[in-house]
């Protein structure tokens, strides 16, 4: 048997890591370039986060992270499909293609992302589980809620939640259980339930659209950790790379003042900026990274804006929902927005 050189070993290596690089290199972007759009999961229908207006546009922090991934590939913020999943089909649809990621408040866990075969991105929503009664239920803790029922979707972390929460607290609730978040608040909605309990910041948006809003209270207490991020199939890199790379330059660009309407006419100041240069591909090659042209953020801010803008816009001072930034803020603004440097 012949025994290899020092130079044939480095020949098979350099061949062996070349392979790997173009099987890593294809996949999910080629099938998106090819497909002509991106194929989006989001929610049923969450004001705020993902919901369709009556004439079948979609809006939302969520569904602005699918547009923003958009225009960083084709320059255009509208080249989605949305593709609305209940909560068993969330982690499902990416996993078998229907869609290429699911942009739709779903927390990161140990079990989904190592078991479940679906990759987390990167946190657009820091949230926690919450409670949702009639004001003239005359409740006001959590607590007070032994022998309620409850309203609640299955196969989800706020059934899970929900069971820790009381046995915990010793309390028995009734669990009114429903394939999916709409039927949910349907029937609370319609009186079959005491609470409604899911993430707070849904319930906020659930409680815009009752006919009166005010006979309704959201209960103090917050019963879990929900960080909530876009997720997409395991073992594409690029892709995922791609998805984590565009929503965090959406976070550094709030952090550096750049907006959807000075991006394109940037001061000398701001220009001089190195990091700025870097995300606005006047340095470095950072596109080319992961396949794609040198502006990918300029085209990803000009279509949606900075995070900042786009959580103002569909949850924030903006919006008919008025949520503080809380732990939402930048990191500098004593908030929890904090991604690696784009470098």
């Amino acid at each position: 048997m012949k025994k290899l050189t020092a130079k044939k070993i480095s020949g098979l290596m350099a061949a062996s890591l070349a392979l790997f690089v173009t099987q890593a290199s294809a996949g999910t972007l080629d099938d998106v370039k090819a497909r002509g759009h991106i194929n989006c999961g989001v929610s049923e229908g969450v004001p705020g986060f993902s919901n369709p207006n009556s004439d079948g546009v979609w809006s939302g922090l969520d569904v602005d992270m699918c547009r923003a991934v958009s225009a960083a590939i084709f320059g255009e913020s509208d080249k989605i499909k949305f593709v609305p999943l209940a909560s068993k089909q969330k982690i499902l649809a990416v996993v078998t293609g229907q869609v290429d990621l699911t942009s739709r408040t779903t927390t990161w866990t140990m079990k989904r992302d190592t078991k479940e075969g679906v990759d987390f991105t990167t946190i657009v929503f820091y949230d926690g589980q919450g409670f949702m009664t009639r004001k003239d239920l005359g409740v006001s803790s959590a607590k007070e809620l032994d022998g309620a029922t409850v309203c609640v979707t299955s196969g989800t972390t706020t059934e899970l939640n929900l069971a820790d929460f009381a046995r915990a607290n010793s309390l028995n609730f009734e669990p009114v259980v429903f394939e999916g978040k709409k039927e949910a608040v349907n029937a609370y909605r319609s009186g079959r339930c005491d609470a409604l309990t899911t993430d707070n910041s849904q319930l906020a948006s659930f409680r815009t659209t009752m006919p009166d809003p005010s006979a309704h209270v959201l209960l103090p207490e917050i019963i879990s950790k929900e960080p909530l991020s876009p997720l997409v199939k395991h073992g594409d890199n690029q892709w995922k790379d791609l998805v984590t790379w565009t929503i965090n330059g959406l976070i550094t660009a709030e952090e550096l003042g750049v907006t959807q309407k000075n991006v394109s006419d940037l001061g000398e100041a701001q220009r001089n900026n190195p990091t700025v240069q870097r995300m606005l591909g006047a340095s470095g090659e950072y596109g080319s990274y992961i396949g794609l042209e040198n502006d990918w953020m300029v085209k990803a801010i000009t279509a949606v804006g900075n995070y900042g803008e786009i959580f103002d816009r569909n949850l924030g001072k903006d919006s008919p929902l008025n949520l503080p930034r809380g732990t939402n803020a930048l990191w500098q603004d004593g908030g929890l927005m904090y991604v690696a440097p784009l470098r």
